[in-house]
């Protein structure tokens, strides 16, 4: 049977309703394994022909099987001083003094002006059939992290709790302001919409529970709200062993959650309230022979398909150390099960 992508899969899947075809999904591919897959390069195009490069970027998602283009803009890239989360350097936001001189109110404008070409360009590209999954990157820990820094953050908590509490309630209110804009200009491509925020680490979440019940899942909820009045599923993609706080994220209304590994739980499956992204450890994606992965990722399918909304890939991403020849295996494997041609 040949493909013929249909987002309603990946949409129905987000909504925790068993689709009509299993669908795939990734959190982020690479475009090195992309052009590898493809045969061609295009990376370069990004820069000076977004046109090209995005008709590029989407036939990679509709060759290999999915029913949705994955695509965000991060809020952490438009951060001026930003870089503390990603670059190690050292945060811009220190004192109440950083926080009351930060430029907050040019950034929605800062996202739009830096993403809109990116968006429209997503909007021509995508091929018949198929929407976006996505939309306006990171979550309030990380751009919180990438203002103040991981260790600098723990120091404020105990040296300035109305200032550690005051820069979640801000970043939070910055992100409502950039979601709201853009479900209102590119919602109409997007079927799914999700931001990632790694909350913890391999046995719990890098703040207290207490702190992100506190801090965090009220600033989610308001986006979350957000999304659910533009009348779409929030799905939620968070690194780490979270457990402690998973009640809670699904009380704030998510609708789905990707990110698993295998050191830290068995593909873990809420199929009785939230749909299920994800299934094969990305260390397994990168080494396991054909032997191998087929029963394993026949297990996941076995033990995840009938049960609400699935939708299966890799526990994280496909970064550019996963060989390709690895990806295209997990690939041919899963779409077996689909009986594709």
């Amino acid at each position: 049977m040949a493909f013929h992508p249909d987002y309603r899969n990946l949409e129905a899947a987000a909504c925790n309703r068993v689709p009509s075809r299993l669908p795939l999904y990734e959190h982020l591919v690479a475009t090195s394994v992309m052009e590898d897959v493809l045969h061609t390069r295009f990376d370069h195009l990004y820069g000076a022909d977004k046109p090209a490069f995005f008709r590029e970027y989407c036939r990679f998602f509709r060759e290999t099987g999915y029913d949705a283009v994955s695509f965000e803009g991060c809020i952490t890239s438009i951060l001026p001083g930003g870089g503390a989360l990603g670059n190690h350097v050292k945060g811009v936001i220190q004192t109440r003094e950083d926080f009351e001189a930060y430029p907050w109110d040019i950034l929605p404008d800062r996202f739009f002006e830096t993403f809109t070409p990116d968006f429209q360009a997503l909007r021509h590209a995508l091929p018949e059939g198929m929407k976006a999954v996505g939309g306006v990157g990171n979550g309030v820990f990380e751009c919180v992290q990438d203002l103040v820094g991981y260790m600098d953050l723990c120091y404020m908590r105990e040296d300035d709790p109305d200032l550690y509490r005051d820069l979640f309630s801000r970043v939070g209110g910055l992100m409502l302001t950039i979601w709201e804009r853009f479900l209102a200009e590119f919602g109409d491509i997007y079927c799914v919409c999700r931001f990632g925020d790694d909350l913890g680490f391999k046995s719990t979440t890098l703040l207290s529970a207490q702190d992100v019940r506190e801090m965090i899942v009220p600033q989610y909820k308001r986006v979350i709200d957000a999304v659910h009045a533009a009348h779409k599923p929030f799905l939620l993609h968070s690194c780490g062993n979270i457990f402690n706080v998973m009640d809670d994220l699904i009380a704030a209304g998510i609708d789905a959650k990707h990110s698993n590994e295998d050191q830290i739980a068995p593909f873990e499956k809420y199929g009785d309230v939230i749909g299920n992204f994800g299934g094969i450890d990305t260390d397994c994606v990168c080494s396991l022979p054909e032997e191998k992965m087929a029963p394993y990722i026949e297990n996941v399918v076995s033990l995840c398909q009938g049960h609400g909304g699935f939708a299966f890939g890799s526990g994280n991403s496909i970064p550019y150390y996963v060989p390709t020849d690895q990806f295209l295996l997990m690939n041919r494997i899963i779409r077996s099960f689909r009986s594709e041609e």
